[in-house]
C-alpha cells in the first residue's frame, strides 16, 4: 500500500518514504501534520468526539474526502520513531470486521497521531450511556448484535491474532458504531506504546475504575480474563442501560456489579433490564444477565475464557449456578495509591477445573460450567 502524505509535499512525502525505507513499513499511511491540522479545522473543539488515557480523538475530513477518526495519543508515549512505527505496523496487520481499522499515522517530531476508520454513530457510551431522550433508540436485537460483535472482537485477540492481545481497557466508551449500529473494538494494542505504570493503575483508574478486574486493579495481574471481567461489566450495562462507573444503585449505594449480584439473589434479575426495552424475550435476557455474572467473579480462574462466552451467548445452554460466586469489585478511595475489593462471600469450587469448557456437545442438553 502506498503513502499519502498531504501538506508540504516535498518535505514530508520525502521524510514518510525515508523512514518507511528504514523501517520497512508497506501497510501503514503516513500522514503529515499539517494535513491533519487542515482536516480537523485545527483540531477545532466543535470536531472533537472522545477522549481517553490514550488521548483525544476528533473528526476530520482528510483531503481525498475520507472522512476519519484522529487520535492524538498523549504525551506519555514515549518510544522512538522506529519503535513506535514497528508497534503501529504491527496493529495495522490485525484485522476482523469487529475491529477498528487503523488507516495511517503521523509520526512528525514530538506529535504521535493515529487516524482510524470513521464510525457513524460514535461510541456506545454516546449512544447508549448519554442519549437518553435523544432519540437514539437501542432495541434487544440491536443490544444482542453489540454483545455478540464485541465478544467476536475479543475472541480474536485472544485467539487468532498474532501476537495475541489482552486489550486491557474494554468499556463502553471504546466500542464504537456503524451506521447498523455494528459493534467495533477500538484502542487495542495501544497498551505497548506506553509504560505500563501510566496507562491503567495510576493515571486511567478513575475513567475505567468500574471496569477494572479486582486482581488487575490492586495487584497488577493482566490475563485475558482482565478482559473478560470488563466485558461481564459492559454486558450489564448493555441490559440495563445504566452507567457502571458509579455508585448509584440501591440505599446502599451500590456499583452496576454488585445491585445485579444483590438482584441475582433476591430472584428477580429481570429488574435490572432497562425500562426502555419494553419488548425482550425473558429467558434470552436472563441468560445474557447470567454470562455477565460468570464473568464478573472475584477468582479469575472461575471466569469463562471469552470463546466460551461467546458459545453461551449464541446459544441456549444451561448455566449451573451452583457454581456462580460473587463478584469482586474494585473501589477506588480518595487517595491515589489504595483501594479495596469487596471479594466474593463464597469460597470458589474446587471441583471447577480449567478444562470443562474445552468442548460443547449438545448445548440444549449440556451443562456449562465456567473455567
Amino acid at each position: 500500500m502506498g503513502f499519502c502524505c498531504f501538506g508540504a509535499f516535498d518535505s514530508s512525502e520525502k521524510k514518510s518514504r525515508e523512514q518507511e525505507e528504514e523501517i520497512g513499513i508497506s501497510n501503514v499511511k503516513l500522514f503529515s501534520y499539517n494535513s491533519l491540522r487542515s482536516a480537523t479545522s485545527v483540531f477545532h473543539p466543535s470536531n472533537k468526539v472522545g477522549g481517553g488515557g490514550f488521548g483525544v480523538v476528533y473528526r476530520g475530513i482528510l483531503r481525498d474526502g475520507t472522512r476519519a477518526a484522529i487520535k492524538i495519543l498523549s504525551s506519555e508515549s514515549k518510544q522512538g520513531t522506529k519503535e513506535f512505527l514497528t508497534e503501529i505496523s504491527m496493529i495495522s496487520t490485525v484485522r476482523h470486521p469487529n475491529l477498528v481499522k487503523l488507516i495511517g499515522c503521523c509520526v512528525e517530531d514530538k506529535n504521535r497521531i493515529l487516524l482510524y476508520e470513521y464510525l457513524e454513530n460514535n461510541s456506545l457510551s454516546s449512544v447508549l450511556l448519554r442519549s437518553k431522550g435523544k432519540g437514539v433508540h437501542l432495541d434487544w436485537p440491536k443490544r444482542v448484535t453489540i454483545c455478540m460483535g464485541t465478544a467476536s472482537g475479543l475472541v480474536f485477540l485472544h485467539e487468532e491474532a498474532n501476537p495475541q492481545i489482552v486489550h486491557r481497557d474494554i468499556k463502553a466508551s471504546n466500542i464504537l458504531l456503524d451506521g447498523n449500529f455494528h459493534p467495533k473494538i477500538g484502542d487495542f494494542g495501544l497498551a505497548k506504546l506506553f509504560p505500563d505504570n501510566v496507562t491503567h493503575i495510576s493515571t486511567r483508574v478513575a475513567g475505567t475504575v468500574g471496569y477494572l478486574a479486582p486482581e488487575y486493579a490492586m495487584l497488577g495481574q493482566l490475563t485475558k480474563k482482565a478482559d473478560v471481567y470488563s466485558f461481564g461489566v459492559l454486558i450489564l450495562e448493555i441490559v440495563s442501560g445504566k452507567s457502571s462507573s458509579t455508585a448509584a444503585f440501591g440505599e446502599d449505594l451500590l456499583v452496576l456489579v454488585e445491585w445485579a449480584w444483590r438482584l441475582k439473589e433476591e430472584e428477580r434479575l429481570l429488574d435490572l433490564v432497562d425500562p426502555d426495552l419494553t419488548e425482550y424475550p425473558a429467558a434470552e435476557m436472563l441468560r445474557f444477565i447470567k454470562i455477565a455474572l460468570f464473568c464478573t467473579q472475584a477468582a479469575s480462574n472461575q471466569r469463562p475464557s471469552m470463546k466460551q462466552v461467546l458459545e453461551m451467548l449464541s446459544k441456549e445452554v444451561n448455566l449451573n449456578e451452583k457454581l456462580l460466586t460473587e463478584a469482586g469489585v474494585y473501589r477506588r478511595y480518595t487517595s491515589q495509591h489504595t483501594g479495596s475489593v469487596t471479594k466474593a462471600k463464597k469460597q470458589s469450587n474446587p471441583s471447577v477445573t480449567s478444562n470443562h469448557l474445552d468442548s460443547f456437545q449438545s448445548v440444549t442438553s449440556t451443562t456449562i460450567l465456567p473455567r
